[in-house]
């Protein structure tokens, strides 16, 4: 289901690029439009996991470094026949992660010191299970075309936007032949309403994603229930003040984490990159429903801060951050 929300969300956006485009470039500003656009975002394509794992500090570390995290990506991917992607770890009190690459075989899951001292083995295995769902269902490649085509209808807002000002614009027919005067007060209406509309449905798109991933991440761990634990835990942090410097200072990485970084903001509002974590909470409640796994069975786990948790004893002595 999510998948044909997501075809349908690209299919309008898609649509509402060509009829815009149409209307104020013509067919050559739209595909000039297009290309800028693509070309912006296929450098960014190729080139954002590593920007965005340098912005937050993430360390990369191997199973001679971490393990205990080693371990559980390692029995996950198997579970996922997916390629191991690389692990990173960020020193960063508020607990969250991400996952990023290109596709598969260029990934990485990085997660922060804060959620490795929050969260059980357990609960920590359905993050890392949410985040190789996000591999798994090529999330970044998503991304990227849905940034494509927002980007284009910004760029032919902006094309508008500086026609309106010198009293309007040429339209080139499809056949090429002569040209046709736009309204200006269309022109401007266009420069402010195409790039919210083409906002919405990008957001809407992240949000989908984001419920697909606890969906699949959760049938790769075999708890959904943990993953529900998980986001609550994280989101109770997060809202608590355990703030995410880094992220307030880009907030155009927000979407990638598991659960949005800002402080203070939440909510399924249309221009949220995460559905509200009470959704989701909700949704894994009911796949857990349908799964048979009860609550009795997901709280057998003693958290990082019982004495009775080996989790954590392994996590101070092997992990190089603590």
């Amino acid at each position: 289901m999510n998948y044909t929300k997501t075809f349908m969300l690209l299919a309008a956006l898609t649509a509402l690029f060509g009829v815009i485009g149409h209307a104020i470039g013509g067919t050559g500003g739209m595909i000039t439009a297009l290309l800028i656009a693509g070309g912006m975002n296929i450098f960014a394509y190729w080139n954002s996991d590593k920007a965005v794992l340098k912005h937050y500090h993430a360390q990369p570390v191997d199973e001679n470094q971490a393990p205990w995290l080693y371990d559980v990506v390692s029995k996950l991917t198997q579970k996922a026949n997916m390629p191991m992607p690389k692990i990173y770890i960020m020193e960063n009190q508020q607990p969250n992660a991400f996952a990023t690459g290109r596709d598969p075989q260029h990934a990485a899951v990085a997660v922060t010191t804060g959620i490795i001292d929050i969260l059980t083995k357990e609960e920590l295995t359905g993050v890392i299970a949410h985040e190789l769902a996000h591999i798994k269902n090529r999330d970044t490649l998503i991304m990227t075309v849905t940034a494509t085509i927002a980007g284009a209808i910004s760029t032919i807002a902006n094309f508008a936007t500086f026609s309106s000002m010198f009293g309007g614009g040429q339209a080139q027919s499809d056949e090429n032949q002569g040209s046709s005067s736009v309204n200006p007060i269309f022109l401007i209406l266009v420069s402010m309403l195409a790039p919210i509309a083409a906002s919405v449905v990008q957001m809407t798109i992240s949000r989908t994603r984001e419920y697909s991933a606890d969906r699949i991440g959760a049938e790769i761990c075999g708890d959904p229930l943990a993953l529900a634990r998980a986001l609550a835990k994280i989101e109770q942090y997060v809202r608590g003040g355990y703030r995410n410097i880094d992220a307030e200072r880009n907030q155009a990485t927000a979407h990638v984490f598991i659960i949005n970084p800002l402080f203070g903001r939440k909510g399924d509002t249309l221009f949220s990159t995460h559905p509200a974590t009470q959704n989701r909470i909700a949704a894994l409640e009911q796949l857990a429903q349908m799964m048979n796994v009860s609550h009795s069975q997901a709280h057998h786990n003693a958290p990082h801060n019982s004495q009775s948790s080996v989790w954590e004893t392994t996590t101070k002595e092997k992990s190089p951050w603590h």
